[in-house]
């Protein structure tokens, strides 16, 4: 006999004796432990032995009979599945709690055998199926379902046996969608009634008013539409009442008033709008929550005087007036969230009179006066933030210095006077944003002591002074911007030991001295503007080195020779204003004279030198090809050197390659590598990337000296990325990768080549064509497989960490590849999600967890993914004027999101007005992509999904073909 059939026939026997003779309650207890395990420590069944009376076991209690009234194993740490019939054959068993561990397996009707049981708890489970009818289940009073995994139809009409419920929880469940259950509103001696997020739909019945001992109602994260019934004002035993995340429209109705009861309040993320003076009756409010509707008229005054209120939530609304002056006086106030409104009048002044204030929050305003002195000694504050408003005066010199804050927010006001030595203090400030206001004076040296500083924007002020030498020491710092102000002196060298800085703008001011050489070895820079000073000097060659998606340099006084790797079409313009430059390939630049201190004589002599090289050059070439050709010399040294790793089936040898790398061939330039078409013999087009080495050995040994051993160490880090991503993946929607060629010189990689260039040619460029949005479309879905296969096609998922429009090319048909895996990294598991602490991308694409931790994961490729979305949609860059200072295309769509009409403003132009509802569910897509908190962001496969879901109707193409044809 098996084992499985053995122990299937110790539990059969087990409950034939526990039904004849009413004395096996402890064999019963005892197999329980079979199917199910415990994680706890300690381990509550290892009370559970045989010459114990089940009335000692953890978790049992009995009657005065000896006999189990109570099973009570929640929070136990419990994995397996529960055999029902069993438990359910203790037949005095009343209250039977499993809640709060991981149970899984289907819950079955032998359930209904529990017939005494007043009291069920089976939530917080991973349960699955649905739940069986019980009508047998009388006595219960309460249920607790909440959060078990179950799914499919709920049985409502169970509801009618078990007319003494006090407490019914069955909310976060994925259950099928259902009007609002009427068989609930028979349940008149409900107290606790939690229906959050299971799919009911329609209108909050007026019968819930008969409902009058609830205590707390639950109704979020539904599809509740319609208004709130007048009847709710005859709960007025209400202590909570959550109404958050539906379709609710309307006003409050006047019955509100009359829950005085009421401590929490959340309506937050509906329709609702009016005014909020039913509210004002509510004096035992402690946390109230109504962000995101359309609320308009004033905060009522009687708020100043609720003694119990400690948080209140009412951004995104269309409120006005002032805010009581008294708000926040009486209690330990904690939070106030009253953003993007029209309020005005002062901040009140007492909100952490009680020190425990944590989050202030009023930015997007009109509010005025001056910041009030109290908070300067508000110590457990975590975020502070006030811009966007009219506010007036100096900073409270301790605010500076708050020791918890991690962000202070002030820009966009006209806030006066300095920042203080204080800020040495802020240990936990990650974010300065001061920008757009009236400050002025030096930046303090003690800055550098704020170690948590990941973002510093001090821009269009009045500071003056020099720079903080010290700056360097800010070891997290990402983003540095101190643009438009009065700043002079030299350019802090201690910047160079910023590793993870990858923004730095620093232009229209009055720095001078030279551009320190240091800044060509920071690992992540992205952006660096420099504009409008007075710096000398020649461009350090370092900065060949760097991956920048913006470069400018223009209007200083640097001399001398503009170096070639950066003389490319991307930093156009970013030289200009420097008559003292000189370009060897920039028209628009004085011609480089290659010794300008030698006399005529030398330089005659030079160039008749040069000619002969070139002549002699050109006759040793011709001299190897007809070698080569009638195979009559033997391979050069070099040619020997190569070192050939194939990855597919190749139809070419090295030396095809090798002769096809010259500059007529050359179709792009970039920071690590040229580009070359090749034209195979077979008339077979690849691409080849090309990337020289030379020296590297003898530059790592002189690193403290040579300048652009950066260079030279970041494309051998690229190259070996590149290979080892590349050589091992095979889908559509990738790049291939036929070979790679080394030698000690120089790096090639062989990829197929790509006709139509990239996304970012086809959207933005000279290159750009009308891509319709079929075609638009597909490239959409193309490159989302491509990043889905990386993410979750292999064991380990493979980051890309520059997922960009100029990174997707397309074929002969436009069907797109993802390419450019220099900065890829396959992500280590160990038992968890492992990230990366490499900070890296392109302005503009870069998700903005690289500006608050090192930490990213693949979600940062589904961030910048959402860009490309945005740029589909919309047609606009990533970075335009028009989106204001320090704006990118996701701040842009995130402002256009009220009306449908300005939605549909954003879609391209080009878009035919039959495909613009398409185009919204792509932009959709792209919003979710792009949500500030990683965890919000769905995964590729899932973008994959909702991509599919959004393909354009086939029955519009059908419309526009008849219509194009003249048959419509």
């Amino acid at each position: 006999m098996s084992e499985t059939s053995i122990s299937l026939f110790l539990v059969l026997s087990l409950l034939n004796v526990a039904a004849s003779t009413g004395n096996g309650e402890l064999e019963i207890l005892l197999s329980l432990p079979q199917t199910i395990q415990s994680s706890a420590t300690p381990n509550p069944f290892s009370s559970w032995i045989p010459t114990a009376s089940p009335c000692d076991f953890v978790g049992i209690k009995c009657d005065k009979n000896g006999s189990v009234t109570e099973l009570d194993l929640s929070r136990q740490w419990l994995a397996g599945m529960v055999n029902f019939s069993l438990v359910c054959a203790l037949p005095s068993l009343e209250r039977l709690a499993l809640g709060f561990n991981s149970l899984g397996g289907a819950v079955s009707a032998n359930l209904g055998r529990c017939s005494k049981l007043w009291y069920l708890d089976l939530g917080n489970n991973r349960f699955s199926g649905s739940f069986p009818e019980v009508p047998s289940l009388v006595a219960l009073q309460y249920l607790y379902l909440n959060k078990s995994g179950l799914s499919g139809a709920f049985p409502w009409g169970s509801l009618r046996s078990m007319p003494n419920l006090v407490a019914l929880s069955v909310g976060d469940n994925r259950f099928e969608p259902s009007p609002f259950p009427l068989e609930v509103l028979d349940l008149l001696d409900l107290n606790w009634l939690y229906l959050s997020n299971c799919s009911i739909q329609g209108r909050i019945p007026p019968g819930i008013g008969r409902l009058t001992k609830l205590v707390n109602l639950e109704l979020s994260a539904n599809n509740i539409t319609g208004e709130i019934p007048n009847e709710i004002g005859n709960l007025t035993s209400l202590w909570q009442l959550e109404l958050y995340r539906n379709s609710l429209t309307g006003k409050f109705p006047p019955g509100m008033r009359n829950l005085t009861k009421l401590e929490n309040f959340d309506a937050s993320r509906n329709n609702l709008q009016g005014d909020l003076s039913e509210l004002s009756y509510l004096t035992n409010l402690v946390t109230l929550q109504l962000f995101l509707n359309n609320f308009s008229g004033g905060i009522p005054p009687e708020f100043g005087n609720f003694r119990k209120l400690v948080n209140l939530s009412l951004y995104t609304n269309q409120l006005t007036g002032p805010l009581p002056e008294m708000l926040g006086s009486w209690t330990e106030f904690i939070y106030i969230d009253v953003s993007e409104n029209s309020l005005t009048g002062r901040i009140p002044p007492n909100m952490c009179k009680k020190g425990k204030m944590k989050e202030l929050l009023v930015l997007q305003n009109n509010l005025s006066g001056e910041i009030p002195a109290t908070y300067a000694n508000c110590s457990t504050l975590t975020r502070f933030r006030v811009s966007k408003n009219l506010l007036i005066g100096a900073v409270p010199r301790g605010l500076w210095g708050l020791p918890n804050v991690n962000i202070i927010d002030l820009e966009k006001n006209q806030l006066e006077g300095g920042v203080t030595s204080d800020i040495q203090n802020a240990k936990s400030l990650g974010q300065l944003f001061i920008a757009n206001n009236k400050f002025s004076g030096d930046l303090p040296e003690e800055i550098s002591k704020a170690e948590s500083l990941a973002a510093i924007d001090v821009s269009n002020n009045g500071f003056t002074g020099r720079l903080p030498q010290s700056i360097g020491e800010l070891k997290k710092l990402s983003s540095l911007h101190v643009e438009n102000n009065m700043f002079l002196g030299l350019i802090p060298e201690s910047l160079g030991s910023c590793n993870s800085i990858s923004d730095v703008n620093m232009a229209n001011n009055s720095l001078s001295g030279g551009i320190p050489a240091s800044l060509g070895s920071l690992p992540v820079l992205n952006s660096l503007n420099l504009s409008d000073n007075m710096i000398s000097g020649s461009i350090p060659v370092s900065l060949s080195s760097l991956r920048l998606s913006l470069l400018d340099l223009s209007n200083n006084r640097l001399t001398g020779q503009i170096p070639q790797s950066l003389s490319i079409q991307a930093y156009n313009g970013s030289f200009a204003g420097n008559p003292g430059l000189c370009s060897y390939t920039i028209s628009s630049f004085r011609q480089c004279s290659s010794h300008p201190g030698m006399s005529k004589g030398i330089r005659t002599l030079l160039v008749c030198f040069s000619l002969l090289a070139v002549l002699l050059c050109i006759c040793l070439g011709f001299c190897s090809y007809q070698n080569k050709r009638e195979k009559k010399c033997e391979r050069s040294l070099k040619e020997d050197s190569w070192d050939v790793k194939s990855f597919r089936v190749l139809s070419f040898t090295e030396d095809e390659i090798l002769e096809s790398i010259k500059p007529e061939n050359l179709i792009g330039r970039g920071a690590s590598g040229n580009v070359y078409r090749v034209v195979l013999v077979n008339g077979k087009e690849l691409a080849v990337k090309h990337i020289w080495n030379t020296n590297c050995n003898n530059q790592k040994k002189a690193r403290a000296t040579t300048p652009i051993l950066g260079a030279c160490e970041k494309r051998s880090w690229e190259f070996d990325a590149e290979v080892e991503t590349l050589s091992s993946i095979r889908h559509v929607n990738v790049v291939k990768l036929y070979c790679s060629i080394t030698s000690d010189d120089s790096s090639l990689l062989v990829y197929e080549y790509l006709p139509n260039g990239s996304l970012w040619d086809r959207l933005h460029t000279s290159r750009k064509i009308d891509l319709d949005w079929e075609t638009r479309y597909h490239i959409a879905v193309g490159a989302a497989k491509g990043l889905e296969y990386l993410h979750h096609g292999y064991e380990k998922p493979v980051l890309h960490r520059d997922v960009k429009s100029s990174n997707i090319l397309l074929d002969e048909f436009m069907k797109p590849r993802i390419a450019d895996f220099g900065l890829a990294k396959i992500l280590i598991v160990n038992g968890g999600k492992d990230s990366t602490h490499v900070i890296a991308g392109t302005h503009g694409y870069i998700a903005p967890e690289y500006g608050y931790t090192y930490k990213v994961n693949e979600k940062s490729d589904v961030y910048s993914f959402g860009v490309v979305l945005m740029e589909l949609v919309t047609g606009k860059r990533p970075i335009e004027a028009e989106f204001g200072d320090n704006k990118d295309i996701v701040n842009w769509v995130s402002s256009k999101l009220k009306t449908r009409e300005s939605v549909l403003s954003m879609v391209d132009s080009r878009i035919p007005e039959v495909f613009k509802d398409d185009a919204i569910k792509v932009l959709t897509v792209a919003i979710r992509c792009t949500a500030t908190l990683p965890n919000l962001r769905p995964a590729m496969r899932s973008v994959v999904h909702m991509l599919e879901e959004a393909e354009p109707c086939k029955l519009v193409r059908i419309i526009i073909e008849k219509d194009e044809n003249g048959r419509g």
